[in-house]
């Protein structure tokens, strides 16, 4: 029996996927989250085998929630299940130690297989994901830092003295997304505030 744990803000969506797995015998829910740092308190507890888990939450944000239970778990793998196929989302999943990335599109068979495969190491990726991680590999207008193109939107905001709200309303996405982006921001820069990746932008010359 292969444990998985279910993690994703939206109680329809937990509620689907453990019908899902009802219909495979081989997988178990072992358990269930709402966030980021509730799954990383109940990897503690019930110590499944693979993680099905959102990227977009509150709180804690999918990609560190992978981080985090990739270190502190690392017998346990991660697939994101999730509804965006940009980039960005793609290459920081990856980047966080998911073994997976799957659109939530995806039908029982594969999401089973792809369980299974997380199981045994390997890796899968959907047809999009793919091809996004091929665009974000051809794609270097800043390599030593490695932005992608919408970090790199986001950072001009952010030296432009925009809030996380303002930035949220400026390009039509929700707070959770740009708390999302800026976390992967200063992780690539390497700083710890915002104030030191608008310094280090700056100096840089990395936005117009």
């Amino acid at each position: 029996m292969i444990r998985v744990m279910l993690v994703d803000d939206h109680a329809v969506v937990r509620s689907g996927l453990a019908a899902f797995l009802l219909a495979f015998d081989d997988l178990e829910l072992v358990g269930d989250a709402a966030d980021g740092e509730e799954a990383l308190r109940k990897c503690g507890e019930v110590q499944p085998d693979v993680v099905l888990m959102d990227l977009v939450m509150p709180g804690l944000d999918g990609a560190a929630a992978a981080r985090a239970i990739r270190e502190s778990f690392p017998e346990t793998q991660v697939v994101a299940l999730t509804s965006f196929k940009n980039e960005e989302f793609v290459t920081s999943a990856l980047e966080a130690g998911a073994i997976g990335y799957l659109l939530k599109n995806v039908s029982a068979e594969e999401l089973a297989e792809a369980i299974r495969s997380a199981h045994a190491g390997r890796p899968t990726l959907s047809p999009e994901a793919m091809h996004a991680l091929i665009q974000s590999t051809r794609k270097s207008s800043h390599p030593r830092y490695e932005l992608t193109e919408r970090e790199l939107e986001v950072l001009a905001l952010m030296v432009g003295g925009l809030s996380n709200p303002e930035i949220a309303e400026r390009l039509v996405v929700t707070r959770s997304t740009v708390k999302f982006h800026v976390s992967n921001i200063l992780s690539k820069l390497g700083v710890s505030s915002r104030v030191e990746a608008v310094a280090l932008a700056l100096q840089h010359d990395l936005v117009t």
